[in-house]
């Protein structure tokens, strides 16, 4: 049986996989999970068993085709639901992440069906990340921190880190959102902010946020 839990580690090995393009390490999943060591070990011995994850002591953990089926799949709902929140019902884009988290789990098929048609099979949630379809593809493309981007650039905001609600809800109050254009109009040296200008106002933007807002390479 597939369990809530099982899906949330397969979820979070496949999240770490693509930010990192390796094998995933038990020490990564258990910092991104906030639980302990031993609690990773014995959950990575199960996911073996049911042949969801390969493990290389010491190389680290990666999906099998099954898992990373499983991972898709629970990504979709939980991304779907975060835009049905946004659009149907109103939530801030601060606020859906968590509600997904509780709700990606127990959706059935037909209702995450109704959800995409309802939302015109949309390929974005709220905060720039993509979608995977129903039969489990997800588009591939490069993006890069709003902080690796030059002085003078003009750039459009791609996705979001969906982290930190507080930290959304302050981008949201400068005008920062998927597909905004921003004006890098200084950049300080030695890791310092961004002047950035969105629309007719200036900002300085430091780079524990700027390294969370993400543009294409």
């Amino acid at each position: 049986m597939i369990t809530q839990a099982i899906q949330d580690y397969l979820k979070i090995i496949y999240k770490l996989a693509a930010a990192s393009g390796d094998a995933v390490t038990t020490n990564s999943i258990a910092d991104r999970m906030d639980v302990a060591q031993a609690s990773v070990t014995g959950m990575i011995k199960k996911l073996a068993e049911l042949k969801l994850i390969t493990h290389t002591p010491y190389r680290g953990v990666q999906l099998t085709e099954a898992g990373c089926k499983i991972a898709l799949e629970t990504i979709r709902h939980h991304r779907l639901l975060e835009l049905y929140l946004a659009e149907a019902l109103g939530y801030r884009w601060d606020q859906v992440h968590e509600e997904a988290e509780k709700l990606e789990h127990v959706i059935s098929e037909e209702f995450e069906n109704k959800v995409a048609v309802l939302l015109g099979n949309p390929t974005t949630d709220p905060h720039g990340a993509l979608i995977p379809t129903k039969d489990g593809k997800i588009p591939e493309r490069t993006l890069v921190p709003l902080t690796s981007a030059e002085q003078g650039q003009k750039v459009t905001i791609e996705q979001v880190s969906d982290n930190n609600p507080e930290m959304l809800r302050y981008l949201a109050g400068i005008g920062i959102f998927p597909k905004v254009e921003v004006d890098v109009l200084e950049k300080a040296p030695f890791e310092g902010p961004l002047l950035i200008k969105i629309g007719s106002k200036r900002h300085h933007v430091g780079r524990t946020l700027t390294d969370c807002v993400l543009i294409a390479a």
